[in-house]
């Protein structure tokens, strides 16, 4: 057959094919260093996380390292904690990420308009998301204090509480939970935000102009042409968005630690709190894998689902 070396051929070694690689050699030698990089910072952490979530690691109390196997799985599905903050997670997430896009939507289109001088509008627009998460919650723990926050001077203002009774915003469970819900949504809004705006400048204007010569409305036109146009930004926002969002740990951790109780601990937080404070780092590692398992799961969906709409 052509192109099989003969009898007295000479077969090229590999130091020969890395002085004159072909096509194929060429590209894995490019790829190689993302390879080595990728199993550097993710794929041997990750191995890691999973290898210690089978073992009993308790760096406290003087025992040793014991493997156990799965029982630390089975401890979690029995576990309230888990379930309290797994419910946590959910629901900042639930609440979260859409009023982030609704926001971010409409921020976006109003950096969008044709202002004269458009920077200090973009760059307002990317102050919030700048801020660091900490700093934000410690702003908005302020904001809520029950003594001396801003929100409770505008409702005794309003005259819309009780009269002399401030309200307890953090120490409520309830109240609670809506402070860091609305505290996340202000925070991550101006990301969204700034992916849509992009999206924003990638619709042609000539859609626009066609649309008023056949007698759209601008409603007609953003239900039309804007969201159809927008939805592969939507979809990276959302995605993007919706992991942050199950990993969500400073905020609440900065506002409440958790409280009142445990009513708005989330999954971060517990893991956390296992790890750092009861230094049992096999359990946690157990709580991280479930938590990553999580994420994926929901991102799986999430991108069959809004994929397919896209």
């Amino acid at each position: 057959m052509s192109g099989t070396p003969g009898r007295g051929a000479v077969v090229p070694g590999w130091a020969d094919r890395l002085r004159d690689p072909d096509e194929r050699t060429l590209g894995a030698l490019l790829l190689a260093p993302a390879f080595v990089l990728l199993a550097l910072i993710v794929v041997y952490p990750i191995g890691k996380l999973f290898w210690n979530s089978f073992f009993d690691m308790r760096l406290s109390g003087g025992r040793g390292t014991r493997f156990v196997g799965f029982e630390n799985y089975l401890l979690v599905f029995a576990d309230v904690d888990f379930w309290n903050a797994a419910g946590n997670t959910v629901l900042i997430t639930v609440i979260t990420v859409p009023g982030a896009l609704v926001l971010g939507l409409a921020l976006a289109m109003l950096a969008n308009l044709p202002f004269k001088r458009q920077w200090p509008v973009r760059l307002a627009l990317l102050l919030p998301w700048a801020l660091p998460l900490s700093f934000a919650g410690l702003i908005f723990a302020w904001f809520f204090h029950t003594d001396y926050g801003v929100f409770n001077d505008i409702v005794r203002r309003l005259g819309l509480g009780t009269a002399g009774e401030p309200r307890m915003w953090l120490l409520q469970p309830a109240w609670a939970m809506a402070a860091i819900c609305a505290t996340i949504i202000w925070k991550t809004s101006s990301f969204m935000a700034l992916i849509l705006l992009a999206g924003l400048q990638m619709i042609p204007k000539t859609l626009y102009e066609a649309a008023e010569v056949d007698g759209a409305s601008r409603w007609q036109q953003f239900w039309q042409i804007t969201i159809p146009m927008l939805m592969p930004s939507i979809v990276v926002a959302l995605i993007f968005r919706t992991i942050t969002a199950l990993q969500t740990f400073d905020i609440p951790y900065t506002m409440t630690r958790g409280g009142p109780g445990d009513s708005t601990e989330t999954l971060a937080m517990l893991i956390h709190k296992t790890t750092i404070d009861y230094l049992d780092v096999g359990y946690g590692s157990t709580l991280a894998v479930c938590m990553f398992v999580l994420a994926m799961c929901v991102t799986a969906v999430y991108l069959k689902r809004v994929g397919n709409a896209a």
